[in-house]
């Protein structure tokens, strides 16, 4: 029987790459996106295509009813994705700034799991992946708000994880460092949007950190493409036994094990460098 899963934010990298793999892996994908551009594309490309803004309670409901029609309410898996990073120190990050980002990492995120565990709980199975990043555990500076993001998800989600055990449904972390997409092109846009950098004490590093936003291919070594994501995927929709975590990248695995090895001030010394005040 072919099994079905729901992937959000699919108009590029990870979200997209993920979507065309488990199609081709024969299974039957829905997908999610803001624009209704992105969103005609991938009808045209022959997926069932939700316009889902985890910032908007409705189109989350929407997108669930409408799916859970279009599967007679056996939808085995979902993958949570759509995300975006405001870069900026922490003390220029405006309250409704940083609410925003919780809305689209975190809340939306919530609220669509939450609306399909019923379902799941009903059919005695399924697959909960979460797109987490190193950043869910290793905080960078100028990446405050991001951080604090995917360090709240990991919580909620390693939490969910004990509830749901013996359930028959699963939870996993996906747990990229640098890959390919248009990570920074949105960081950029949201930078200028919601940082007051030209009157900040930070404003030497952010001219230095717009020029790496900016920058055409990847800043940053050991980046992978969007596609090095899919296996990790595979894996947690597959085994027996998926694991609660799918490092993936050098850094993402370096890191992890620093952190359980180093004592927090040399800790800070190399996050400090890798973060490169900004540039990286």
């Amino acid at each position: 029987m072919t099994q079905t899963i729901l992937v959000t934010g699919c108009s590029s990298g990870i979200g997209q790459a993920v979507a065309y793999g488990l199609r081709d892996a024969d299974y039957e994908v829905y997908v999610t996106a803001r624009q209704e551009e992105d969103l005609a594309r991938l009808r045209e490309d022959g997926f069932s295509a939700y316009y889902l803004d985890y910032r908007d309670s409705a189109s989350i409901q929407q997108t669930v009813a409408a799916v859970m029609e279009k599967t007679q309410g056996k939808l085995y898996a979902l993958f949570n994705n759509g995300a975006y990073g405001l870069p900026g120190a922490v003390e220029d990050i405006p309250r409704a700034a940083l609410e925003e980002q919780f809305q689209t990492n975190l809340f939306g995120w919530h609220e669509l799991t939450n609306l399909v565990l019923p379902w799941m709980r009903r059919q005695g199975c399924g697959r909960i992946i979460h797109n987490s990043s190193i950043l869910g555990f290793a905080a960078m500076p100028y990446r405050g708000a991001y951080n604090a993001s995917k360090f709240a998800l990991e919580g909620l989600v390693d939490t969910l994880r004990l509830e749901l055990r013996g359930t028959g449904i699963h939870v996993s972390l996906i747990e990229p460092g640098p890959i390919t997409s248009r990570f920074r092109q949105a960081g950029y846009r949201h930078f200028l949007h919601s940082i007051a950098w030209q009157d900040s004490v930070h404003r030497d590093a952010y001219e230095s950190m717009m020029a790496r936003l900016l920058a055409e291919g990847p800043v940053a070594p050991f980046t992978k493409p969007a596609a090095a994501i899919l296996q990790p995927v595979l894996h947690a929709l597959q085994s027996k036994t998926p694991k609660a975590r799918y490092p993936v990248t050098v850094p993402t695995y370096l890191f992890a094990w620093l952190k359980r090895l180093l004592p927090t001030a040399l800790l800070d010394q190399l996050l400090i460098k890798a973060g490169g005040a900004g540039r990286r």
